[in-house]
């Protein structure tokens, strides 16, 4: 964890600090520029992997751009702690040094992304495709429980 103080990640009050934790994490690591090492996370040499996120009925839609890779061999995508954890490496070609290159431009390497997941998903209903070099999850996002009335509770005179 990136910050200087590192919460509970139990299911206590404090899980709300912690999903604010992990979100300001994940928006410090899509900063553009150079970040010193340590500074929200990352790794030396990663990059974040860019998304869009948006609601389709009762899903929420993750699309990630990782074109140029094998998904079986090069996308890692798992569930845990609340977070959908998108991992991907390009790797480059075999004999790049002896083509003589002018401009070199394309990322190779390790990429991230780290997102929050809504509360009450079911974890295993999480689905994902790619095509075309965009990673699309699937998350169904269950209804939020219907708010109880409160129940006046008696006092007893003792």
């Amino acid at each position: 964890m990136g910050t200087l103080l590192q919460r509970d990640k139990g299911t206590q009050p404090g899980t709300l600090l912690n999903r604010m934790d992990r979100l300001f994490e994940e928006w410090v690591r899509t900063l553009g520029g150079r970040r010193p090492f340590g500074l929200g996370g990352e790794t030396p040499g990663e990059d974040v992997i860019r998304v869009d996120e948006y609601r389709d009925g009762d899903a929420l839609v993750v699309r990630a751009e990782i074109p140029g890779v094998d998904p079986d061999r090069d996308i890692e995508l798992s569930v845990s702690d609340g977070m959908l954890q998108i991992k991907a490496e390009r790797r480059t070609e075999e004999k790049t040094e002896t083509k003589g290159y002018e401009r070199r431009e394309l990322r190779y390497g390790s990429f991230r992304r780290a997102l929050p997941l809504p509360p009450g998903v079911s974890e295993s209903d999480v689905t994902a495709t790619y095509r075309d070099g965009i990673l699309e999850v699937r998350i169904p996002v269950p209804e939020p429980p219907a708010e109880q009335e409160p129940r006046k509770i008696a006092i007893n005179k003792g």
